[in-house]
């Protein structure tokens, strides 16, 4: 009785096992193999198998892990200071002048940087060594030790210098930061005010910001605080793989802060090893995206593609002829997305290199080869447009657009000769811009001169008139302006308000 007993108990424990790991089992779903998939492959899985960052989030592991390999930089520089007299000039106004030169001083600048493999490479800022003769590198068990530049690339402000260790010295992974998404965690390490190894954690709160260069940037913004010290430190996921370079902070608020994708790093790494500098192909055009109010005003038949706005003169695209108004919708026969995708293609190609661009113009498909030359470096932000609001103008004629919210005038000599225009330049200047209006909505502003309403030339403050009068509730016009604090020619879409 009791063995017969003992033997049911068993074979129902063996059944009830068995049945729970069926259950258990159907619940599951096997782990795919990435190792060997494409970036894009293998990046889709990574997001499949990896549970919610959110709830898993454990930043002092990961700071543990690469706190070691994040460094502090001192950059040195010589520089003089001179001892200035003032005195008062012919004219009767005051000047300064140098009246003894003091002996060179050092001066300081501190960054962050992080080591990206054992033999010691460093990623960091341009703007953290820029011009200096003595780099000093701390590590994070207090050892210091000199670098030497590498390489550097302004136009993205990343810079690649290196030490000598007698030992292999530890490396923080890389990540991949067209993964990232907004509202994903991450960390910043690095150097705040001198303040060593100060972590912070916040969230990306925006990917692709437009800082100084539009063709070039694509920031990462994030509320974890960066403050001075901080450039050139890495900006950390929460599976500890660096995904940018901090660079910048908003000098309105505490919260804002900005890092480069570490894609556009690896990218230029090879160049960086290899040449010290970036060689990028270059068109010689200004760019814009084609958005829905742009596809109507033009009657675009393509909702992707890079439209040209400016075609610079001696340029490969000018020697090409290529055309404002021209839709640049494929690169060698790979379709592009928009004008950042186009710029980023471009750039990747060697100088002198022949490319094969699909253009519509006028409706029209055609192919156009260009021969890319270098790109040249970014020039300085010009300074803005200043004087008063409403210089009258020796014709006394204005022209008020109430559907579009801005005043324009006709160009005369004064404006002109202050900003350096073109001599050839027609349009009318824009004199004044109603707050909350349409023009002030497409950022249109007081000293942009309007060029074409439409593809039409506008030659004077009656051709405005004549041309905006038509537009009626829902009308989307098409300007075509000069900006002179950038010296270049955009296009701005402009909806007509209802009464």
């Amino acid at each position: 009785m009791n063995r017969r007993f003992a033997l049911v108990t068993v074979c129902l424990t063996a059944i009830t096992a068995f049945l729970v790991g069926l259950i258990v089992a159907g619940s599951l779903s096997p782990t795919p193999a990435v190792s060997d998939a494409p970036r894009e492959a293998r990046a889709a899985a990574m997001r499949a198998v990896r549970p919610p960052a959110a709830s898993l989030v454990n930043f002092a592991d990961v700071a543990e892990r690469i706190n070691p390999a994040v460094v502090n930089i001192d950059a040195t520089s010589r520089t003089r200071l001179r001892n200035w007299s003032q005195g008062a000039a012919p004219d009767g106004t005051f000047e300064f002048a140098p009246r003894r030169d003091y002996p060179e001083v050092p001066r300081r600048g501190a960054g962050s940087g992080f080591i990206i493999d054992r033999s010691g490479h460093i990623l960091t800022n341009h703007h953290v060594i820029e011009g200096a003769e003595r780099i000093a590198v701390k590590l994070s068990d207090g050892r210091s030790l000199r670098a030497r530049i590498v390489g550097m690339d302004p136009a993205t402000d990343i810079a690649l210098i290196k030490v000598d260790a007698a030992e292999p010295l530890p490396v923080a992974p890389l990540g991949d930061s067209d993964t990232l998404r907004v509202g994903e965690w991450v960390c910043a390490i690095g150097n705040p005010l001198a303040y060593e190894h100060s972590v912070t954690v916040g969230v990306v709160s925006y990917i692709g910001r437009k800082l100084f260069d539009p063709s070039l940037d694509n920031y990462i913004q994030t509320d974890a605080a960066i403050n001075f010290g901080n450039s050139g430190g890495p900006l950390i996921n929460s599976h500890g793989e660096v995904i940018g370079i901090n660079a910048a902070i908003s000098s309105r608020a505490s919260s804002i802060g900005f890092a480069i994708p570490v894609n556009q790093a690896t990218d230029i790494l090879p160049q960086l090893k290899e040449l010290g500098r970036v060689s990028r192909g270059f068109i010689g055009v200004t760019l814009r995206d084609v958005d829905p109010d742009l596809q109507q005003s033009l009657r675009l038949p393509n909702a992707h593609g890079a439209l040209v706005q400016e075609v610079t003169e001696n340029s490969p695209g000018d020697r090409a002829g290529l055309r404002t108004y021209d839709l640049l919708v494929a690169v060698d026969g790979a379709q592009v997305a928009g004008s950042d995708d186009l710029i980023r293609r471009i750039s990747a190609r060697k100088p002198g290199t022949a490319v094969r661009l699909d253009v519509v113009r006028d409706g029209r498909a055609m192919q156009v080869t260009v021969k890319l030359s270098e790109r040249p470096p970014r020039r300085e932000a010009e300074t803005p447009l200043d004087g008063p609001e409403d210089v009258p103008q020796p014709s006394g004629v204005r022209g008020l657009t109430p559907a579009l919210g801005l005043m324009v005038r006709n160009l005369d000599r004064d404006f002109r000769r202050r900003h350096d225009l073109p001599s050839d330049l027609g349009g009318v200047l824009v004199s004044r811009v109603e707050p909350m209006s349409p023009a002030f909505d497409a950022e249109i502003a007081r000293g942009h001169v309007v060029l074409e309403v439409n593809r039409t030339p506008v030659g004077s403050v009656e051709e405005f008139a004549r041309l905006t009068s038509a537009a009626t509730a829902g009308d989307v016009l098409t300007l075509y302006l000069y900006v002179p604090d950038r010296e270049q020619r955009e296009l701005r879409t402009v909806r007509v308000d209802g009464p």
